[in-house]
């Protein structure tokens, strides 16, 4: 029988990357994805013989993970900066070998959407989370994930056009 930690450490080593994958989807920021996927994994490791006796353990983590990503952008207010301005956010590749041009729309098209809406797309498409785990990660109806979906989806789908557009028919 393998003891608690030993399925803790398996646990996470299998899904570290698509956790963190799907945090920098989420905030578009490769250094608060890492600091909100630590988070998870602590409180994770601190709670680990209760969620690892959940029916569905993923979407456990999944709805900590988005809980902490929420906790960070409420308490940013009150975070220290050091530096006398903000500095320009770098882009990080979502994986190598994704095509540059798509990766940069679907990235631009997913940061203008708002917070729940993007959630919604990264937990149901990419994620691959079902209709019913993606209401139980965002703590909410499955109505409301329908029209989050439906209204982000739209939007996205604009913003791709106009990109499309002004790429083909330079002025």
């Amino acid at each position: 029988m393998v003891d608690a930690e030993g399925e803790f450490v398996e646990y996470v080593s299998a899904r570290l990357p698509s956790l963190h994958r799907t945090a920098f989807l989420m905030c578009g920021d490769a250094h608060l994805a890492d600091d909100v996927v630590q988070q998870t994994v602590t409180a994770l490791y601190v709670n680990w013989r209760r969620v690892s006796r959940a029916d569905n353990v993923d979407a456990y983590v999944h709805r900590m993970l988005v809980h902490k990503l929420v906790d960070e952008k409420r308490l940013s207010w009150a975070k220290v900066r050091l530096l006398g301005s903000v500095p320009e956010p770098e882009r990080s590749p979502v994986t190598p070998h994704d095509d540059l041009a798509e990766r940069d729309s679907l990235l631009a098209a997913l940061a203008r959407l708002p917070r729940g809406q993007r959630t919604v797309l990264v937990l149901r498409f990419l994620c691959d989370l079902s209709l019913t785990d993606t209401a139980a990660a965002m703590g909410c109806s499955e109505g409301n994930v329908k029209s989050q979906t439906a209204r982000a989806l739209a939007a996205v789908r604009q913003v791709l056009d106009v990109t499309e557009m002004s790429v083909r028919s330079p002025r």
